[in-house]
């Protein structure tokens, strides 16, 4: 599955593969994926958003470094998931970001939290695992800065 990348793309893609085939497909076509607040967490910075437009905001800010870095569509892959409590289920995520060619660039695995609240499965905690060393790597074979401003 690929997809363009922009915001609605990055906030919207979900897990695939998720218990309850009907309830999954809606979460895997992006209906009401996060729940708020959201909380993105990293071995150096842990981002809240409490609204959807602060998710909003957020994704947008990293937009320009993404089309500087040439990553135009992104598609995922489920890794695992387990059930955690009747409600909570962690789900392992290979994103697999492309260039406007369709050349993979790069991958990323994600861990995200969900709960099954009472209009469907949300997720509430994304666990970026090598995000930031994937990104310096495209940085460096395309010669981007990334200390410079997007």
């Amino acid at each position: 599955m690929h997809e363009p990348l922009r915001t609605s793309a990055v906030l919207n893609v979900g897990p695939a593969g998720l218990p309850d085939g009907r309830e999954v497909e809606a979460v895997a076509r992006g209906e009401d994926l996060w729940g708020t607040p959201g909380l993105i967490l990293d071995d150096r910075v842990v981002s809240v958003a409490d609204s959807r437009g602060d998710m909003v905001i957020g994704l947008e800010q990293g937009s320009p470094l993404y089309r500087k870095l040439g990553l135009a569509s992104v598609g995922h892959g489920l890794l695992g998931c387990e059930q955690v409590t009747d409600s909570i289920i962690t789900v392992r995520v290979r994103w697999l970001f492309h260039d406007a060619d369709g050349r993979q660039l790069t991958d990323g695995t994600n861990i995200y939290i969900l709960r099954r609240d009472d209009d469907g499965l949300h997720a509430y905690v994304c666990i970026a695992t090598d995000d930031a060393e994937k990104i310096q790597a495209i940085a460096a074979v395309r010669g981007v800065d990334l200390n410079q401003p997007s």
